[in-house]
Formats: C-alpha cells, sequence, structure tokens
C-alpha cells in the first residue's frame, strides 16, 4: 500500500513510563527498511514522574521535513492514554485526523492525591470520535497484563495500528525491527503481544 498523503504525519502519544518513544523507534525503522524518509521528534513533559511524551513521525516517500508537526496536520494519531489523546488532538487535529487509542487511563499526580478529578473514560472516548474522521478504541493495557507485564501495551498497539491499514507496514518488518532493538529473549512476548492487538481492532 502507498501512504495516502506525503507526507503522512504521526504522532505516538501518552504518559512517561508506557514505552511510546520505543513504538515511535520501531515504527521509524519498519518504514526506513521499506524505504520511506522518516523525520522523528520527540516532546517531553515530566516524562519521569507520569508527564505527557509526543513522538512526531513524519512519513514521506521522497522528502526530508522538519521534526516536529505543525499544529492542525497531525494524519494519524496513536495514543497510548485516553486523556492525552485529547490533549494531542486539540492543537494537531483536523477534522480528517484517525486516532487509534487505548482506553486504559493513567491517574495523573493531582487525581491520585485526590485535588483533581479524572473524567469518565466514555465521555472522553465520545469527545475523540467528535474531533476525528475514524477512531480505534482497544484496550491495549488489559492484553499486556493478561500476558503478565503492562509493558507490552505498546507492542499490542502496534499490532493494532498494523491492523488498521492505515500505514505500510507488517507482521514480518515489524519482527525485523524489534530483533534489531530489543533483546533476543523478548521476542516471542512482543510478537505475541503485537499479534493480540492486530486481533482486537480486527474484532472491532
Amino acid at each position: 500500500m502507498s501512504l495516502a498523503k506525503d507526507p503522512f504525519n504521526v504522532i505516538i502519544g501518552g504518559v512517561g513510563g508506557q514505552g511510546n518513544v520505543l513504538a515511535s523507534h520501531i515504527l521509524g525503522q519498519i518504514l526506513v527498511e521499506r524505504g520511506y524518509v522518516i523525520t522523528i521528534g520527540e516532546t517531553y513533559g515530566a516524562s519521569q514522574r507520569g508527564g505527557a511524551v509526543m513522538s512526531h513521525l513524519r512519513i514521506s516517500a521522497r522528502d526530508q521535513f522538519s521534526p516536529l508537526i505543525p499544529e492542525g496536520r497531525c494524519d494519524l494519531l496513536v495514543a497510548l492514554e485516553p486523556v492525552e489523546a485529547l490533549r494531542i488532538l486539540e492543537p494537531y487535529g483536523y477534522p480528517g485526523v484517525m486516532t487509534l487509542v487505548n482506553t486504559r487511563p493513567i491517574f495523573p499526580m493531582g487525581v491520585i492525591a485526590g485535588d483533581a478529578t479524572y473524567p469518565e473514560v466514555s465521555k472522553v472516548i465520545a469527545m475523540i470520535r467528535e474531533l476525528s474522521s475514524k477512531v480505534w478504541v482497544i484496550n491495549a493495557t488489559e492484553i499486556a497484563l493478561e500476558m503478565g507485564d503492562p509493558v507490552f501495551s505498546n507492542m499490542a498497539m502496534l499490532g493494532a495500528l498494523f491492523a488498521t491499514n492505515t500505514l505500510p507496514i507488517d507482521g514480518q518488518s515489524f519482527e525485523a525491527a524489534i530483533g534489531e532493538l530489543l533483546p533476543p529473549h523478548r521476542l516471542a512476548e512482543n510478537l505475541k503481544a503485537f499479534d493480540k492487538g492486530a486481533e482486537a481492532v480486527r474484532e472491532l
């Protein structure tokens, strides 16, 4: 498949500790191997304390672009946390943006301390649907927890991304990329998480 537009702008967003930076590097590696020109830019909040983390990927068949996506130009958002999806969509989205979102919230310190309230997830998802042309919703964290470790949620999200058919990626390319970026003994588990994420989207 080819890109829907050039450049095709992707944001992977979440909070510190969710592994979205690793996910962006794996995705970038896959696309480079397929001959695309990739520029990755990353922005960090207080990532060690669960602050916002965003990776910008600008994908082109021929040209190099600046690393950060201009506001209003995100074509695809991969959000590992629902409220972070809303925070990203407001400045970077436009009516044609597509969103893949993990439904499991991560409560910020203000909520944990009782100083703030986390919105109802169903209402957050409804707002995401209003701001996006297409939405895929999965509980990647639950998939990871069923495998015994929440760290696999980012791999489940990459599998889900594959199943959306929005990018030219496949399971073989994913296996090759994580073989280069991760220790060999983690290969089978990560492939399993990838497959489970893809299955969750196909069941929608």
